[in-house]
């Protein structure tokens, strides 16, 4: 890969986040069996990539009620009103969030000395969901030569003073697959950004609904 091209790889991995006071593993990628020992977690029974050598999970606790995490999470529209990497997000259906849903958003990456301003775009479908309990997602992310094949998993789980917000995500791709350690860091990065805004977000909307933090 040249150098050119690998700069441009790393800095689109950084800006999708494919997807906090955050808790997150990085999974060293040295094959599938022997890097991912645990099971995925899932929705409705299905998990991410099990053959991805990409991989990464983390998680976070949000102090603000189920209902709005799980409304800021499924109104993709409104992604880039608190998504910091998000530059426009639309619906490829109507209605809410369901299986066979289909969206489309995009994600800028800046200008280097080396490369130029490029837009990427994801387009994701809802393969499996279950209203506040979680969403698993696939699509690729494209942009020129870059093609990420992704599978993205989410759990929300309501636990006292809040909710528990898990999250896994697999990519898969030459790219990627050329040097899955520095995909995966780029990964995490993308993922803990997700949550830090997803985070910040609701416990904003939420600020005068009172919560039992104990």
């Amino acid at each position: 890969m040249s150098g050119i091209r690998s700069t441009r790889l790393r800095a689109a991995l950084i800006t999708v986040p494919l997807v906090l006071g955050v808790l997150g593993t990085a999974v060293a990628p040295a094959g599938a069996a022997a890097a991912h020992p645990r099971p995925s977690i899932t929705c409705r029974g299905a998990g991410v990539d099990p053959g991805a050598v990409v991989r990464y999970r983390t998680q976070t606790m949000i102090h603000a009620p189920l209902d709005t995490v799980w409304k800021l999470q499924t109104d993709v529209e409104r992604w880039p009103s608190w998504q910091a990497a998000v530059n426009t997000a639309q619906r490829l259906d109507h209605g809410p969030l369901r299986t066979g849903s289909a969206f489309r958003w995009t994600t800028p990456v800046p200008a280097t000395a080396t490369t130029p301003a490029v837009t990427v775009v994801v387009t994701s479908t809802v393969e499996q969901i279950r209203r506040d309990s979680c969403i698993r997602w696939t699509g690729p992310a494209t942009a020129g030569g870059l093609l990420i094949n992704g599978v993205h998993v989410w759990n929300f789980t309501q636990v006292k003073g809040g909710v528990l917000v898990r999250t896994e995500e697999t990519h898969a791709g030459a790219q990627v697959d050329a040097d899955p350690t520095a995909a995966t860091r780029i990964l995490a990065a993308g993922l803990d950004a997700w949550l830090r805004d997803l985070k910040a977000a609701a416990e904003a909307r939420s600020g005068d609904q009172p919560l039992d933090r104990r």
